[in-house]
């Protein structure tokens, strides 16, 4: 399972901002194919992704490729197994037969060229697809899932900037994603650039609500992501005391030294808390 928290975004017609990206503290890189690149640019951008994917430095951040959805698919994704990217984003996933298609194609190029399985990351970013959530993140490859809000607010007509519109549809994909046994998903991207206060607001809002990490689409917003990720030290000191009794009950339910029942459940919840202050 990939343990990434913070993932930024950079324009695959940007090959002069690849290795600042992977260099600015974000855990992985993404390069975008899609809605970041005009249509007369994509073969330029997807040769530019390919020659930094193929020779990039494999102790620096990780690498991910948000291909296109439409004619572009076969040749964005040939391009990231053959160079070697660690994941494929793939937006306007509308249904599990997508990503069955995908895992197929996908099959096919890794034995071609004797790559590793690729995750892939489904953006549920249509009513369709957030009615198909819990197929979605149950189809193969699935690492995570997440939400691409602009494209579904609009997609169901409300608006995203009071805060409450999309909850449902937030608690819709962490509730598909825990009955799928995945990683939880990751926090979309926001424009919100220039106030890293309300950027870490809306990351601890997130990860309140069940989401594991952030998507950011500039460097300034990975300190306050990780800001808002991050646990408190009371969390980090209860969440270690819980898996201490834990451990010495040998997994068993027990009463630690506040008198709370810790059992299995609550021992998740402290290694999850833990899992957050990573890096």
């Amino acid at each position: 399972m990939t343990t990434e928290l913070i993932f930024l975004y950079v324009p695959a017609d940007r090959p002069e901002r690849f290795d600042k990206a992977a260099v600015s503290g974000c855990d992985a890189v993404v390069l975008d194919l899609e809605d970041a690149v005009p249509l007369a640019a994509k073969d330029t951008a997807r040769a530019a992704a390919g020659r930094w994917l193929g020779s990039r430095e494999r102790s620096a951040a990780g690498a991910w490729v948000r291909v296109n959805p439409g004619t572009e698919l076969l040749d964005d994704l040939a391009m990231a197994v053959r160079s070697g990217a660690d994941g494929i984003w793939l937006p306007k996933c509308d249904d599990a037969a997508t990503l069955h298609r995908v895992d197929q194609v996908l099959t096919e190029l890794e034995n071609r060229w004797g790559r590793p399985r690729t995750p892939v990351s489904p953006l549920i970013e249509t009513g369709a697809g957030l009615c198909n959530a819990v197929q979605i993140a149950a189809a193969p490859r699935v690492a995570f899932v997440q939400i691409g809000e602009v494209d579904l607010a609009a997609d169901l007509g409300v608006s995203p900037v009071v805060g409450e519109e999309l909850l449902w549809a937030r608690s819709q994909v962490v509730a598909a994603s825990a009955a799928a046994r995945i990683r939880p998903p990751l926090g979309a991207a926001s424009p919100v650039i220039d106030d890293p206060e309300t950027f870490a607001a809306e990351t601890r809002r997130l990860t309140g609500l069940g989401f594991f990490g952030r998507a950011c689409i500039h460097p300034r917003q990975i300190p306050p992501a990780r800001a808002g990720m991050a646990p408190s030290d009371d969390e980090i000191a209860g969440a270690r005391e819980v898996l201490a009794a834990f451990g010495a009950a040998g997994g068993a339910a027990v009463t630690d030294r506040s008198g709370r029942l810790v059992d299995e459940a609550v021992a998740r919840i402290a290694r999850r808390t833990l899992a957050r202050g990573r890096g």
